[in-house]
């Protein structure tokens, strides 16, 4: 359209009569009649108004909407009926597929009072609906109650509306109902009915229960048979006679609800433990424990007791289960402090070697063993054992012990060695430490309690005071001394030999770490220290421990030190700990072990491992150690579950075939992320038992990596030689730790001896 042909139109606008403008827009002032001219920027930009496409409207995010759900339901008898009435609208035009519930039986549907067909797909019913338009269907339900002894119980499948309104009608007067995943909003009770009105959560199981008047005929009860064997740690002190005792049970028959204890006369029962216990009672002598899962075939409790004395003797029976098949134990005596003990068995308490008991036994022991003794209970006799002891006072034998010694040597590229020794010494008066040092070595720096003293060389030998003007020590102190030996040079390759000196006070367990410089390779250690790693894990992580013949468990649900949670878990399944580290090479019959590592061949410590026999159900439970290994105990032959979880890994899950007299070892590789995998394994395949090779042979390299990785106390050592110890060593700053022990240390000199060479590429540090 032209300009002129514009101006014409608007000419011809304003020059209509009021009255036919009027009849438009009626009510409105009017402008003068006359022409109006447009500029053409205002003309095209109404122009471009005019041709843009109109915005079509947008698409709902759902072809459907299930606005409301009115649920009326009647309870009669064993099963509860009634409709559900659904209020929604179908958006799109034509058909649409409409969900309706899911998990319930339909008897009947309609809408708008006519029948409606409806479609069932993997329990879900589904309408097909035209639209768009508004749609209201009832629905015809019923759904069977669990009915058990004195309770009843309605498992409700919400439907996916956006509110859910439930009346539910049940017998009896004012009844008491429950409610989990919705909201009761109303009670009322009339004509011997009770009717509750509750808001459900939508798409939601909901579950009602109710207490009732009915009550399940009991079972038969079947005769229990059980077998027990316990082991049990006698522990004498000054003023007072302990005992531990750790019963495996094993159930033959039937399904014990509890087990009664048979406890000593005049003993206190302090706590009771196991991983299947779920309370104890104590009556007079018995002790009740009760168990959480009867149809458990296995349990493991730890008792523990105490008895005050008052003369140097006493006549000791032993805990017993009532109602035993076949009672069979261990008896192990410690005694606290220096005492002269004689022990005096009687009944069928038979003698034995001290280092025949279990290891679980010794294990929780905690000062001197004395005396070790096996018995099977008879019916006609009962094993006693007597005890006479004569206590020596501590300060009449020892002026001073050292509880522990904690050594740390540095050894140079040219064959010196730096080594800090620090004691923690119960002192009732010594005033000085007589070190016999090795040729060639001197005391440079010595600490008794947090300050500097210092150290006297006499025509006998050097001394380190253990005490210093004003201290005056009432428990536990630590003492410290630095010496340095001049040592040998070491060459291409060749032997070497570490020697720490004499110390004229007994100690009770002595830790040496050696620090080499990484450029040398050290093999063959000897010498009268032995390596950490052959020890089993120290008494105080094991303190709250308990043991049976198939490994340690947890007394209240958690590993030592809390490594391990598992609140929840079922009552059947045990928790097993490794003491110091998992022997995967040399697993025993029953035993089931492996390796744990990243994609990268890196350990993975603190991994749980769930082992699940799938025929029986019976789970294993542990942790990695430090070295990525596992092993559980007591799994007996079939298909079993392996899981192994990690943070910052996916979940892998392994089905095996496991022969329990040929165990073996299988190994898992954690993926990093957050996806589950499940891989099955069918049989034992070359290809497989290739695969586990390389992981282990990965594992066992990392693994020596970690157990070779140097302890805060080289660095702290390291960092006194450069700003505090008043020498001058070129002490190594890269290199590994080689960690040695040896218990009971009396005025002796320790060594250890190895083989080095020089690793080719290595360069001193």
């Amino acid at each position: 359209m032209k300009t002129g042909q514009l101006a014409l139109l608007l000419a011809l606008l304003l020059a209509l009569p009021a009255a036919a403008l009027g009849q438009v827009r009626s009510g409105l002032p009017l402008p003068a009649s006359g022409d109006v001219t447009l500029p053409l920027e205002e003309y095209n930009k109404l122009v471009d108004l005019a041709n843009k496409p109109a915005k079509k409207p947008d698409a709902p995010p759902f072809p459907y909407s299930i606005k409301r759900a009115e649920m009326k339901l009647q309870v009669t008898g064993e099963s509860a009926s009634g409709s559900i009435q659904l209020e929604g609208e179908v958006f799109g035009k034509g058909v649409t597929r409409v969900p309706l519930v899911t998990g319930l039986t339909i008897l009947n549907a309609q809408e708008k009072g006519r029948e409606l067909p409806l479609q069932q797909e993997g329990g879900t019913h589904t309408a097909i609906l035209p639209g768009p338009a508004e749609f209201n269907i009832t629905l015809e339900t019923g759904l069977p109650l669990n009915i058990e002894a004195g309770r009843a119980s309605l498992s409700l499948p919400a439907p996916a509306a956006g509110t859910v309104r439930l009346t539910l009608s049940i017998p009896g007067d004012h009844t008491n109902v429950n409610l989990s995943r919705g909201l009761i909003t109303g009670r009322s009770s009339s004509n011997g009915q009770t009717t509750i009105e509750a808001t459900l959560e939508p798409a939601q199981q909901a579950t009602l229960w109710w207490a009732t008047r009915e009550n399940a005929a009991p079972p038969a009860p079947r005769e229990v048979r059980f077998l027990s064997e316990v082991k049990t740690l006698v522990s004498v002190s000054e003023a007072e006679l302990g005992m531990a005792a750790l019963a495996d049970i094993t159930v033959v028959q039937g399904d014990p609800a509890e087990f009664q204890v048979q406890i000593p006369p005049g003993y206190e029962v302090t706590g009771a433990t196991g991983a299947s216990l779920e309370s104890s009672e104590e009556d007079a002598d018995v002790l009740t424990l009760k168990v959480a899962n009867p149809a458990l075939r296995s349990h493991q409790f730890l008792i523990t007791m105490e008895k005050s004395i008052d003369a140097p003797k006493a006549e000791l029976p032993f805990p017993s289960f009532k109602g035993s098949q076949r009672e069979t134990g261990e008896v192990l005596v410690e005694s606290e402090g220096t005492m002269e003990l004689t022990a005096k068995e009687s009944g069928s308490l038979k003698r034995m070697d001290v280092k025949e008991t279990n290891p679980f036994l010794r294990s929780l022991a905690r000062h001197s063993l004395q005396a070790a003794f096996r018995y099977h209970r008879q019916p006609t006799e009962a094993p006693g054992l007597a005890l006479e002891w004569v206590r020596f006072a501590d300060y009449a034998v020892l002026a001073a012990v050292a509880q522990q010694a904690t050594v740390t040597t540095l050894v140079t590229s040219d064959g010196k060695s730096l080594s800090e020794v620090k004691l923690v010494l119960k002192n009732q008066a010594q005033p000085f430490l007589k070190v016999n040092l090795p040729a060639g070595a001197s005391i440079v720096s010595a600490v008794v309690a947090g300050e500097t003293v210092k150290p006297v060389e006499g025509a006998d030998g050097n001394r380190v005071p253990l005490l210093r003007p004003g201290f005056r020590p009432a428990g536990s102190y630590s003492v410290s001394f630095v010496f340095m030996h001049s040592g040998t040079p070491f060459e291409k390759k060749g032997d070497a030999e570490l020697t720490l000196p004499k110390m004229d006070l007994p100690i009770g367990l002595l830790e040496w770490e050696v620090f080499l410089p990484e450029r040398y390779k050290v093999t063959d250690f000897g010498g009268d220290a032995i390596p950490a790693r052959l020890l089993p894990v120290a008494p105080e992580e094991e303190a709250a421990v308990t043991a049976t013949g198939a490994g340690v468990y947890s007394s209240n649900g958690t590993q030592p030190n809390g490594a391990l949670d598992l609140t929840g878990r079922d009552a059947g399944e045990l928790l097993e700990v490794m003491p110091g580290f998992a022997d995967v090479d040399n697993l025993r019959p029953g035993q089931l072990g492996g390796f744990v590592v990243d994609q990268a061949g890196a350990i993975v410590p603190n991994a749980h491992v769930i082992v699940t026999h799938i025929q029986t159900g019976a789970s294993r439970r542990t942790r990695t150690d430090a070295g990525g290994r596992w092993v559980v105990s007591d799994m007996p032959s079939g298909r079993v579950n392996i899981t192994v979880q990690a943070a910052g890994f996916t979940r892998e899950e392994q089905q095996i075939e496991y022969e329990a007299s040929r165990p073996s070892r299988f190994s898992c590789v954690l993926k990093i992320g957050s996806v589950t995998d499940k891989i099955e394994v069918v049989s034992s395949s070359e290809a497989i038992a290739r695969a586990s090779q390389q992981v282990e042979r990965e594992a066992r390299k990392a693994a020596a990596q970690v157990e070779n990785a140097p302890s805060s106390n080289v660095m702290n050592l390291q960092k006194r030689v450069a700003g505090v110890l008043p020498i001058r060593v070129d002490v190594p700053r890269a290199g590994n730790s080689y960690r040695f022990v040896r218990p009971l240390v009396i005025d002796e000199e320790t060594k250890v001896t190895f083989n080095y060479r020089t690793e080719v590429g290595k360069t001193k540090r």
